[in-house]
């Protein structure tokens, strides 16, 4: 998810969601609400904050049941989505956009990336991939990569990219210089586009948002940076969603929804096969008051 540790103001970006008897609505107790964020609601004259690029992956691995996939606990005092169990993501820097780092990135090419997401600009649609490439190295320390044939390869001690995850958090270097110093090529063909999130027009806090997915090793370790997340766990979705549901756990509404519509499939390869050419309509959940606080709506009929 986006990462942002600045609490915004009037927002219910962290605010908790809580499950309905209909699963496309979501309700925001009164309690939970910052002063004055249902009248927000209501306003007519409100002019909406331009949402900015972001990108999200669902890391999934095979296990016994099915697949599982990797959700992280955000810091309490984080400004967007406190508390919650998110996936790895975040906003899409310039350094995504470079035509240097797509060359570094096996799979579709940047026209081809642009016509599945449906952006005139070929290097604004790879850098949503390359966002999602990036994020999930920060913020679990899985790298999605191969060797390149050219060089000595991937450094086998773990230190080495230990050493480079802490370099691109810290801003020192960029991710397309990680891939050449460690003789690697990020796996963009193994990164499937699956969902486009819109945060609802009251927030000040908005972000327009594309979820791909991408399998990992049964082995895969997490280490979670910890100046944003405070824990990690590998959950098969139907059980995730089970514990929203049970109020056990915090999850934001396209969690959610994604988690649900994961929860269908039993093996990777039927979800890759169903899902790598659907269609991919842009979501954007609509707010509005009730009774008991705020109901976020999620149109209906989506895949």
């Amino acid at each position: 998810m986006p990462s942002d540790s600045t609490p915004p103001e009037r927002s219910a970006a962290s605010a908790a969601r809580r499950a309905t008897d209909d699963p496309n609505r979501f309700l925001i107790p009164a309690e939970e609400l910052p002063p004055g964020f249902a009248d927000k609601v209501e306003a007519a004259e409100m002019i909406p904050v331009v949402p900015r690029p972001a990108a999200t992956v669902v890391l999934l691995r095979d296990a016994p049941g099915g697949p599982e996939a990797l959700l992280l606990r955000r810091h309490r005092r984080s400004g967007f989505a406190a508390d919650a169990w998110v996936f790895p993501g975040g906003t899409v820097d310039e350094a995504d956009r470079a035509p240097e780092l797509a060359e570094r990135i096996d799979g579709p090419t940047p026209e081809e990336w642009a016509a599945r997401l449906g952006v005139d600009d070929p290097y604004e649609a790879i850098g949503y991939v390359a966002a999602a490439l990036r994020e999930a190295f920060e913020e679990t320390g899985i790298l999605l990569a191969r060797p390149d044939g050219i060089g000595d390869g991937p450094g086998e001690e773990i230190e080495g990219l230990d050493v480079a995850r802490r370099a691109l958090l810290n801003g020192v270097v960029e991710l397309r210089q990680v891939a050449v110093t460690h003789g690697l090529r990020l796996t963009g063909d193994g990164v499937l586009y699956i969902a486009h999130w819109i945060t609802p027009v009251p927030e000040p806090r908005r972000y327009d948002t594309r979820f791909f997915l991408a399998r990992v090793p049964a082995e895969a370790e997490c280490v979670v940076h910890e100046a944003e997340m405070v824990d990690a766990r590998w959950l098969a979705p139907a059980e995730a969603v089970h514990r929203f549901e049970a109020g056990e756990i915090k999850l934001l509404p396209p969690t959610v929804h994604t988690l649900r519509r994961l929860a269908e499939f039993a093996t990777f390869e039927e979800l890759w096969e169903a899902l790598r050419d659907a269609p991919v309509p842009a979501i954007l959940p609509r707010m509005r008051r009730h009774a008991e606080g705020v109901v976020i709506e999620v149109p209906e009929e989506l895949p």
